[in-house]
């Protein structure tokens, strides 16, 4: 007896926490709220584990945050910068950052399973960019950085037999990091047969999601980016009046002042940092870069379907790339010029008609930061379509969904065939 109670004294207690734990996590109950300072900082903190997870996301969009999807372009926190714009002129909108290097559009859509509800009928700034459309699509170890569990669950609870819930099943169980849980694997594979869930992996799918949804609960601000500060420092460096010349004079002298240490007219840290050791190497090497074939144009109709299912009226941002520096590499632009057809009629052939096609500006002073970055002048000419965007009452969008995107001839065309297609197409 003794012997009993001493390894009660012992471990006792280590019992009684883990099924309290455990208790906690599978009940469904929420246990947690975010208050608005936390919400700020998730805002701008680009940090992946509030891009992966849900609850946060959630808060933020009921509180009228307006999603900014995007990748690395997002972090160029300069005066011009979207969430820099918006806190000093006090508009009617907060954006939320979501996206950073390597999140593509596979990341992307998996990123808004669990925001659905808060996303139907509301508003997206969506920056695309070209060089996600190479031959192979998304990176799987960056794909990896921004998936997680919770994500796939949260969809496979309410995934349906159609093709485009297929097409995301197939494309996930591509992915390595979509293996880890073999149940959630086992689901995923009878999605994309086209069968249904039985009753016992519904249930697993119920308590797996209370689980998860409480760890996102407790985890996910842990190690959040604090960046709120130098949006305030950015923020002092504006004109206390909203006025676009004067804006515009000024992000042009910052340019100037920050692009002193190089030809292509890049940020100086950028430049010592990043090409300046390298610079030498890269002459001629982007010559045979093709960004008009690629399964990246499936996984970007992914996000189009997601959008049109939750109403969500988007404005498309297409960047430019920094012409001297296309120039140097070799870049070719009739190449650009073929993406930018080939992703314009995939959008507005189904009804996103919003776009803001930056592609012709690349040789505008101090409008990139980098050789593919937005900065200064770039921030501020896409505030001038993002503004009113937001500000203001829009039309419901009407979309139509044409499944043919979904096809790898569709990806992988270009060249005359391309060409032809559109001709042809369009003129229908």
């Amino acid at each position: 007896m003794k012997l009993k109670k001493k390894l009660f004294e012992i471990f006792g207690p280590v019992v009684c926490a883990a099924v309290i734990l455990i208790a906690i996590l599978v009940s469904p109950f929420n246990f947690r709220s975010f208050n608005s300072k936390t919400i700020r900082e998730a805002a701008v903190s680009q940090s992946t584990n509030i891009f992966k997870g849900t609850v946060v996301k959630q808060k933020a969009l009921e509180e009228g945050y307006v999603p900014f999807m995007g990748s690395s372009e997002l972090s160029r926190m300069d005066p011009m910068h979207p969430s820099v714009l918006a806190q000093k002129y006090d508009r009617n909108y907060r954006p939320f950052l979501l996206g950073a290097a390597g999140s593509q559009s596979l990341s992307q859509f998996w990123g808004m399973q669990g925001i659905n509800n808060q996303l139907k009928g509301k508003k997206v700034v969506f920056i695309i960019s070209p060089q996600w459309f190479v031959k192979r699509g998304i990176n799987k170890n960056a794909f990896a950085l921004y998936y997680s569990n919770l994500q796939a669950v949260t969809w496979l609870k309410t995934a349906k037999n159609t093709l485009m819930d297929r097409y995301a099943a197939r494309r996930l169980l591509d992915m390595p990091s979509s293996h880890s849980d073999k149940m959630i694997e086992q689901c995923l594979l009878q999605v994309a047969a086209g069968q249904k869930l039985n009753k016992a992996e519904k249930i697993y799918l119920d308590l797996k999601y209370n689980e998860l949804i409480h760890e996102d609960q407790l985890f996910s601000t842990i190690g959040m980016n604090d960046r709120v500060a130098k949006i305030d420092r950015e923020a002092s460096k504006l004109p206390q009046q909203y006025n676009y010349q004067k804006l515009d004079s000024l992000a042009y002298q910052l340019g100037a002042k920050n692009t002193t240490n190089n030809p292509f007219r890049v940020d100086n840290a950028f430049w010592n940092n990043r090409l300046k050791s390298q610079v030498s190497k890269l002459h001629g090497e982007q010559a045979k870069f093709d960004y008009v074939s690629s399964p990246e144009f499936g996984d970007f109709q992914l996000v189009l379907n997601q959008f049109a299912k939750d109403h969500t009226n988007v404005l498309f941002v297409i960047p430019p790339i920094n012409a001297r520096w296309a120039k140097y590499t070799g870049l070719r632009m009739s190449m650009i010029n073929e993406f930018n057809q080939k992703i314009k009629y995939q959008l507005q052939k189904q009804g996103f008609n919003n776009i803001v096609d930056l592609t012709n500006d690349g040789k505008e002073p101090y409008f990139m930061q980098d050789t593919i970055h937005l900065g200064w002048r770039g921030w501020l000419k896409m505030d001038q379509a993002v503004d009113p965007f937001l500000s203001n009452d829009q039309p419901a969008p009407e979309y139509h969904i044409d499944n043919t995107f979904y096809n790898k001839s569709w990806q992988m065309m270009q060249g005359k065939k391309l060409k032809q297609y559109l001709q042809t197409h369009q003129a229908n």
